[in-house]
């Protein structure tokens, strides 16, 4: 099969023909027909996962159809489409029969811990724990979309920050994450702030439901939010991940205020300096977020269906495996607004 190879970190990917996976017991092989291009991907390519050996597929946003099933699997059958969140649990721990996957001890990660997406075929493990089905009205490409950060923007908004209508919401980085932030603030009735270096993508968050739009320009962010929102926000989140970008978001809270840090920091000496002060002083909420377990998408479908929520409005390209090459590289510099999608199938 065909599939975009990385041979060390910081390596040029390549398009190359590589084993066609099998169903390992309890899992089953997808054939992929959409898969989202994120920054995570691009951290995997820089080498900031340890987890992640040489040569390695990426690519852990998909959706597609059940290919094959290996031994043990009940729920699923060929021909079935699916998608299934970027973290899989065991399906046999204490916190995944919690409902919990997204912390397994013994997760796995397809694009991180095993050969990703980025390619014709994937195989993927506890496929009765994991896999999600796609409802008849969502295509591949919106599914795909969801993998990684809208579902990762929904449950930090849901159920980490449990964001209540009329409440004030940063969101630091107008990238995928926090376009789908933006998007979900808005349908819990709360009140959204864009924040982000590139004008196009603020526009695009405006249009999606940002009430106010905060152009990084060398200008004090939390003052900006600040005066925006009478003294801060009630939530913030950390959408890009650095610590710049952390800290603008615990400057921008008001007091008693929760900030959500999803955006994954590359190394540093040491660890990324947080305003703690402010923290201790104001009495704020420190909270990570690390994707959704497949036991919590129903609520997420059934918003999608009735309309509520649109990520299909996220997808700005779709593109093949060697455009997803020459992309990846760069990605963390990107320009570009909205989520890409990369179609195996195509060159």
């Amino acid at each position: 099969m065909r599939a975009l190879l990385l041979d060390a970190a910081r390596a040029v990917p390549a398009v190359r023909d590589v084993a066609h996976p099998s169903p390992p017991p309890g899992g089953v092989v997808v054939e992929v027909r959409a898969t989202g291009l994120c920054r995570s991907d691009w951290h995997a390519w820089a080498g900031h996962d340890d987890g992640v050996a040489f040569p390695h597929v990426p690519g852990h946003e998909l959706a597609g159809v059940v290919s094959a099933v290996g031994e043990g699997v009940e729920r699923w059958s060929v021909g079935d489409r699916v998608t299934v969140p970027f973290v899989c649990g065991c399906g046999r721990c204490a916190w995944c029969l919690a409902g919990d996957a997204q912390v397994c001890p013994e997760q796995q990660q397809p694009g991180f811990t095993h050969w990703g997406s980025f390619a014709e075929h994937v195989a993927l493990h506890a496929a009765d724990a994991n896999l999600v089905a796609i409802p008849d009205g969502v295509d591949f490409a919106t599914a795909a979309s969801l993998g990684c950060r809208f579902v990762t923007a929904y449950r930090a908004l849901v159920g980490r920050a449990r964001v209540a209508a009329d409440e004030w919401v940063t969101v630091v980085g107008a990238g995928g994450v926090g376009l789908s932030a933006v998007m979900i603030a808005r349908a819990l009735g709360a009140r959204p702030i864009a924040v982000d270096r590139n004008p196009a993508a603020l526009e695009l968050a405006a249009r999606l439901g940002a009430e106010a739009t905060v152009l990084v320009d060398g200008r004090d962010v939390p003052a900006a939010v600040a005066a925006l929102t009478d003294g801060g926000s009630h939530v913030s989140v950390d959408a890009v991940g650095s610590e710049q970008t952390a800290s603008d978001a615990v400057l921008s809270l008001r007091r008693r205020g929760r900030h959500v840090q999803v955006g994954l920091v590359p190394p540093v000496d040491g660890h990324p300096r947080v305003p703690l002060d402010r923290v201790i002083a104001w009495e704020l909420d420190v909270l990570g977020s690390h994707g959704m377990a497949a036991r919590d998408y129903p609520g997420m479908l059934a918003l999608i269906e009735q309309g509520v929520l649109e990520p299909q409005r996220l997808v700005e390209r779709t593109v093949g495996l060697a455009e997803a090459g020459a992309l990846l590289p760069g990605f963390d510099h990107s320009s570009a607004t909205g989520i890409t999608i990369v179609d195996p199938r195509l060159p």
